[in-house]
Order: structure tokens, then sequence, then C-alpha cells
């Protein structure tokens, strides 16, 4: 890797952000295409409540196996970004398409969830990677446009799933996820044919099974790490059943169903302008400064947003602002570990890194469901208020390690 890049290895840096981004924004369509049907699927399929928590959960499950594997073999490192990102995106595509073509219950479709998340886990990281070898200075903000990008391409299938609602309001499911199999086969080709690696890229590193290991024992890419498992103990149990919140206070108030799905379109794609402009304070202010404001701004939300529920428009509003929060330090917490892991293996600490996240989504995406049940959508949110404050706290201890360190 080269410490200073000349203009001319620069070159078509702005055109390869922009053709990563558009790539991710389309393979991660697939992620919560399920999620997103399940109305649908209840009829049916005659799932309950715990059984549609379970077929989001399979694709964090696939995921984190996908990430596991690839971790303890280096893979984000040994092979070209160009040719994961690609290959992985097809694939997941492809699992994506088994559910609609295959599965004839929730077992099956558990299983072609699963296979999907996998081969999410060969995309996402990889890709963190990929616009990391572009920027320097500016790695906050690359890094939030692409992480802005994976967020609009997960609020996708919700505003699909308005678009193509027929007079009862629910539009085909396999429609939706066909539809959006099709747009990460086309992200697929833009990764196969356009991407490359910038200057900022290090070699291709030997194998070594220990790197994961070396990742969770140095102390700044731990508390970073801390941080991101606060950050991800919120994040994806939010975008689950926030669009359930706003369909069952939409329907309390005798609004559309339709109605609900833009708001949750708009709540989760919200979340896109905040990575960017997270990106660019956390450029100019610091990464650990930012990701703790942001988590301050998305906690208070989740114990707020449920004491809205009788009013369809303020919740939607409380919803955005916590949409916008929510994901905007993603991206932060990516670049800090980016920046602080052996250059080598910034790829297998990116993939553990999001491997740990996503295991402990699991938990909180089964939980919402079940704490409901017992304490209402007024008070549910505030679980994952304890996950905001965690995260905000490991990054404030990393801010005075930085600082320590930099003073001696």
């Amino acid at each position: 890797m080269s410490d200073e890049a000349k203009p001319a290895d620069l070159e078509g840096k702005r055109q390869q952000i922009a053709l990563l981004a558009v790539s991710q924004f389309l393979a991660m369509s697939v992620w919560f295409s399920a999620s997103a049907v399940l109305p649908q699927l209840r009829e049916e399929w005659n799932l309950t409540d715990t059984a549609g928590a379970w077929l989001t959960i399979s694709v964090q499950l696939g995921f984190v196996a996908g990430a596991l594997v690839s971790a303890l073999f280096n893979f984000a490192d040994r092979v070209s970004g160009r040719v994961l990102v690609a290959s992985c995106t097809f694939l997941a595509g492809a699992a994506n398409t088994g559910v609609a073509v295959f599965a004839s219950g929730i077992e099956s479709a558990f299983f072609w969830r699963f296979v999907t998340g996998f081969f999410l886990a060969g995309v996402y990281p990889p890709g963190m990677k990929l616009i990391a070898s572009w920027c320097r200075e500016d790695r906050g903000l690359g890094v939030g446009i692409l992480v802005g990008a994976l967020t609009v391409g997960s609020a996708l299938p919700q505003l699909l799933n308005g678009l193509l609602a027929d007079e009862g309001g629910l539009p085909p499911w396999k429609s939706i996820l066909l539809g959006t199999s099709s747009l990460a086969a086309f992200g697929g080709v833009i990764a196969v044919s356009k991407l490359r690696a910038g200057p900022y890229l290090a070699a291709s590193a030997p194998f070594d099974i220990r790197a994961a290991w070396r990742v969770l024992a140095h102390k700044p890419t731990r508390l970073a790490n801390y941080g991101y498992l606060g950050h991800m103990w919120e994040l994806y149990a939010m975008w689950a059943w926030v669009p359930s919140l706003l369909i069952a206070s939409y329907a309390a108030a005798d609004l559309g169903i339709a109605a609900a799905r833009y708001a949750a379109f708009a709540v989760i794609g919200a979340g896109a302008i905040g990575c960017v402009v997270a990106g660019v304070i956390a450029d100019r202010v610091g990464r650990a400064e930012t990701a703790a404001g942001c988590l301050l701004i998305s906690g208070t939300c989740c114990v707020v947003a449920g004491f809205c529920f009788g009013s369809p428009a303020l919740l939607t509003v409380v919803c955005i602002v916590w949409g916008v929060t929510v994901v905007a330090d993603s991206a932060q917490f990516s670049a800090s570990v980016s920046e602080l892991a052996d250059p080598r293996y910034v790829g297998t600490a990116l993939t553990l890194q999001t491997c740990l996240g996503f295991l402990l989504t699991s938990v909180t995406i089964r939980l919402i469901p079940t704490v409901r049940d017992s304490i209402g959508w007024e008070y549910v949110f505030c679980v994952l208020a304890a996950g905001a404050a965690f995260g905000a706290w490991s990054m404030w201890r990393l801010r005075g390690l930085l600082a320590r360190e930099e003073a001696a």
C-alpha cells in the first residue's frame, strides 16, 4: 500500500466510489426482501410472529456463518475484492430467488434465506475494503457513502411493496423477491465488469488463522468493536420492526397500509443522508465523537418513538430522525477498524466486526416481538436504548485512549 498516492493513481476515484455504491445498493435489496412481505406470508403460510422473526433472523445467522468462514480463512484479504463481491452478489440473488421458486413453507424459506445471508457476507465487508482502498483522509465519507447505499438498498423492498400493492394493500410476494433478485444480478454485473481497487490497497496477505484473534486482542480496535456491537444491538431490530410499528399505528388511525409502507421506506432510506453527513463530520471532528453523538440521539428515539403510537404523523417524524441517526454512525465503526487494524488484514478485521455484530442482531430481532407482547408498542423499543448507551460509552473510551496515545 502506498502512503502517498499520486494524482494519476486516484484517477477515476469518484466513478469507482459511485459504481461500488450502486452495486452495493442493488445487492442489498435482497436483505429485507422476505421481511418486507411477512404480511403476505402470514396469510399464505399461516405464520406466527415468532416464525416471522426467525425468517428475518435466518438471514442474520447466514451472514454470521459466511463472515466467520471468510474471517477464519482471510478471504477478504486473499481474494480479489472485485471477484469476491461480484460472485457473492450473484449467489445471494440466486438464493433469494430460491425462496420464490422453491420454498413451499417456512422451513424451506429458512434455508434459502440463510444461504442468502451467507453470501451477503462476501458483499458488504469486501466492499468496505474496496472503498478504503480509494479513501484516506476522506475515509469516513467514503465508507459513509457505501453504508448509505446499503441503507437505501435495504429499504427498497418496502418501496416495492407500496408501488406494487393491489387493492387489498398486499402485492404478490413472489414479485418482490424476484424483483430484488434481478436487481442484485445487475449489481453483480456492475461489480465484475467495472470495479477495481484503489492505490491504498495493501498487498495480498498470507493465510493466518490467528489474524482474527489479534483483531480482538488489540485494545483500540476492540473498543471500536464494542461501539459497533452497541450500535448493532439497536440497528437491525429497528429496521426489522419499525415498519410493523408504523403499520399498526396507521391502521389504528384508519390510514392506508400503503402509506405506512411509504413511511417505512422513508424512515429506513433516510439513513443514507445520515451516513453521508456523519462521514463528512467524522473526517473533520473525529470518528469516536461523531459515533457517540449519533448513538445518543438514536438512543433517545428508542425511548420516545413508542409514545407517539397514537399520532402517526408525529411517529413518522420521530422515526425519520431515528432512521437518520441509527445508521449514520455505522460507517465510522468500520472506518475506525480499517485505520486501527493491521493494514494487511483489514478485510479480515472488517469481516470479523460484522460477524460479531450480526450475531448480536439475531438476539434483538427475536426479542422485540416477545417484549412487545408483554408491554406493548409504547415501551418495547426502550430495550434497544441500552445498546446505544453502551456503544456511546465505548466510543468515548476510545476517544480518550487515542488522545493519550497521541499525547505520548
